[in-house]
Formats: C-alpha cells, sequence, structure tokens
C-alpha cells in the first residue's frame, strides 16, 4: 500500500503503517477517551480517560495485526506468498502476491482470521474476570479489548465481499457453482450491498440521533469503503476472467528496441527518452539481457557526465522481473502490479525476445471487448479440488 512506512518484520513478513494509522490513533483515542471510558466509569480524572483511550487504541491495533498475522500464517503454510501487512485507518490488509487457487484453501484463510479475534476476545474477557475488584483503570481497558475484538470477529463475518465472511462467501460459491468469477460478482453485490447499508445506518446516525454526528460519518465511510473494495474486486475478477488462457506471446512487443552496456547516458537520454518517448529500455549484450535503464536510474547522475557515463554504471541489474512468451498473461500483469513497473521483459533460455508493457495489455483488453473474443476462445477457470 501506497504511503506506508515500514516498522520491521514478523514471521518474514514485512510490516508497515500507512499514514491514515495516525489519524486513526487519534480518532479512536478521542473518541474513547471522551466518550465510551467517560461514560462507562464515571469519577476518574480526565488524564486518566485520555491515557486508557490512548492504550485501549493502540491494543486495539495490536489485535488487528494479530488477526491479520492469522491470515498471512496461514497463506504462507499453504504455499501462498505473502509480502507485508499494512494497518491503516479501518484495520489492516495482507497482501498476498497470488489469489487462493482452491475454494477451500480461500475459506480457511478468510476463517482463521475472526476466529483469531473471537479467541482474543476470550482471552482479554477472562483476564478481565480474574481481575475481580481490583486494578479497576487496567480491568476498564481489558474489558473494552473483550468487546473490541468480539465486535471485529463479527464484523468481518458479515458476508459482504472483501470482508472475511465475504470471502468465506465466496468460497463456498466458488465450490458450489465451480466458477470463481460468478462467486465473486455475487459475493461483490451482496458487498455492495452491505455498503450502502452502512452509509443509509451513517446517514441515520449523523442527522437523527443526539451526538451521533461523528460516528454517523465513521459509518459512511466504512460503508463506502466496503462499496469501493467490492467494486475493485468485481474489476480485478473480470481482468483475471480475460487475461486467463492468453499467453504473453500473443500481446508482446517483438521487435525489441535496447542499448548496449556502453551506450553513454547522454545518447540514451537523447535517442530514446526524448526522440522515442520511452521511460525505461532493456540493456542488452548480445542477445542477453544484462539489465534495465529507466528515467529514475539517471536522475543521480550530474549532466555535466552524461558523456563520459556509461549505461552500465547506472542500469538495474538485479533482481530483474522477467516472464516467458509462453506464461498466462496473468503472471506478467501480477508482476507489474506488485512491483509497479510499466513494462516487463519477455526472457525464452536468458535471451530477450520481447517487451510488454501496460500499454499493451491495456489495448489488448480494449480490443478483446470491443471485438467480443472473449466469447471466440477457451477461457479457463481454476479448477477445483473437491
Amino acid at each position: 500500500m501506497r504511503g506506508s512506512l515500514k516498522i520491521g518484520r514478523i514471521a518474514g513478513i514485512e510490516i508497515g503503517i500507512h499514514y491514515t494509522w495516525l489519524l486513526a490513533i487519534f480518532i479512536f483515542t478521542w473518541l474513547l477517551g471522551q466518550g465510551y471510558f467517560p461514560t462507562s466509569y464515571p469519577g476518574w480524572k480526565p488524564y486518566f480517560y485520555w491515557i486508557a483511550g490512548f492504550l485501549a487504541t493502540f491494543l486495539l491495533f495490536i489485535s488487528v495485526l494479530i488477526h491479520e498475522l492469522a491470515h498471512s500464517l496461514v497463506a504462507k503454510s499453504r504455499g501462498l506468498p505473502v509480502s507485508s501487512i499494512t494497518l491503516f485507518i479501518l484495520g489492516g490488509v495482507s497482501n498476498l502476491t497470488e489469489e487462493p487457487e482452491k475454494p477451500g484453501l480461500e475459506f480457511v484463510m478468510a476463517i482463521v482470521g475472526p476466529g483469531t479475534s473471537l479467541i482474543l476476545a476470550g482471552i482479554f474477557w477472562g483476564i478481565w474476570y480474574l481481575l475481580g475488584n481490583q486494578a479497576i483503570f487496567i480491568k476498564a481497558i481489558i474489558g473494552y479489548m473483550a468487546l473490541a475484538n468480539a465486535l471485529l470477529a463479527g464484523f468481518n463475518l458479515l458476508p459482504g465481499f472483501p470482508l472475511d465472511g465475504g470471502r468465506v462467501f465466496r468460497s463456498i460459491l466458488w465450490r458450489t457453482t465451480g466458477n470463481l468469477i460468478k462467486a465473486t460478482n455475487i459475493a461483490a453485490i451482496v458487498g455492495r450491498v452491505f455498503g450502502w447499508g452502512f452509509m443509509a445506518l451513517g446517514v441515520w446516525f449523523a442527522f437523527f440521533v443526539m451526538g451521533g454526528f461523528l460516528n454517523g460519518i465513521w459509518f459512511i465511510f466504512i460503508g463506502w469503503f466496503l462499496n469501493n473494495a467490492a467494486d475493485n474486486s468485481r474489476y480485478e475478477a473480470t481482468l483475471r476472467e480475460h487475461l486467463t488462457g492468453v499467453q504473453v506471446g500473443q500481446v508482446m512487443e517483438k521487435d525489441v528496441e535496447s542499448v548496449t552496456p556502453d551506450t553513454t547516458v547522454s545518447d540514451l537520454v537523447q535517442t530514446v527518452f526524448i526522440q522515442r518517448r520511452k521511460r525505461a529500455i532493456p540493456v542488452t549484450s548480445g542477445d542477453n539481457l544484462v539489465g534495465v535503464v529507466t528515467i529514475s536510474d539517471i536522475k543521480g547522475v550530474p549532466q555535466e557526465r552524461w558523456q563520459i557515463t556509461p549505461v552500465s554504471r547506472v542500469m538495474h541489474r538485479d533482481p530483474i522481473h522477467s516472464v516467458k512468451s509462453e506464461d498466462d498473461l496473468n503472471a506478467a500483469m501480477k508482476l507489474i502490479t506488485q512491483y509497479d513497473l510499466n513494462q516487463i521483459p519477455i526472457l525464452n533460455q536468458g535471451k530477450l525476445v520481447g517487451i510488454l508493457t501496460r500499454a499493451d495489455i491495456i489495448n489488448y483488453l480494449q480490443l478483446s471487448q470491443e471485438l467480443n473474443m472473449k466469447e471466440k476462445r477457451k477461457t479457463k477457470h481454476p479448477k477445483l479440488n473437491k
């Protein structure tokens, strides 16, 4: 997720916080410190409410992180790579580089998150019970954490995609129908219904409930997020459907322009970046790809040194993300999206045979839709393993 700050790794998974997380910390601290705790525990000194609000908010996001780790660790144990977990204003998200290929796997990955939250709720409730009438300040925070984790589990179990419950719902539909695209569309529609429901609830809170304006805005924001996430999920599913079964070699540019390692930066800028309006180009030695050079690579080179600086000094060597001409177009799209690439080289036995750009994929999609090519070729769907 863009705008994220890396803070460490757990079990090999990069953990990051989005800038909106800082806003969430303030909002939740204020809501709890000036709303929940004063109402539930009157008579405290004002600064105790703020401290309780902050500590409860911090523990809530730790709980969200554990929730997401449960998803990620199950995914890793089943062979799906997980690049990172990002905490943001609405909770957290696990960033998988691949989607589950079987409905059973998606079911397990999805259900483990709410299950983990329920376990945390039980643990916090047990601690709350054992404290009895002692340590009221700590008990208040622990009690809120038991309630918050139970609500987190309940919210995520709603059958609206892309919530965990929506993914469980999609996995059941997927297994029943044998069609991932159809299952995604149905689950996304249900997700939109829940999104509009949250937005309507937010309007009711904001304008018809005394003191409910801020909570109403929050519900509207959640509904808006669910609507957009459901729409994006449907778009991604449709995109995968159009790209599945299409080989990279059918779409790639075969007449590849490249430069040699001894090309000067000055010649590169003039002949490639200015005249040909390219932003990146492969660097080859014979037919072998040895690097890729982009506009970003030469930004650190002073212009007065362009004529004496060879491309070999600034080009990107490792890792060079590539695919083969016989690979599925989805594989190339995943790499382009994951690493925010504008183009990707096509290699066969280490030799450069083509280039695939974002524009090539977009042009193919537009042409296939215009000519209704989707129905004229065999569309492959992920096989079910029941």
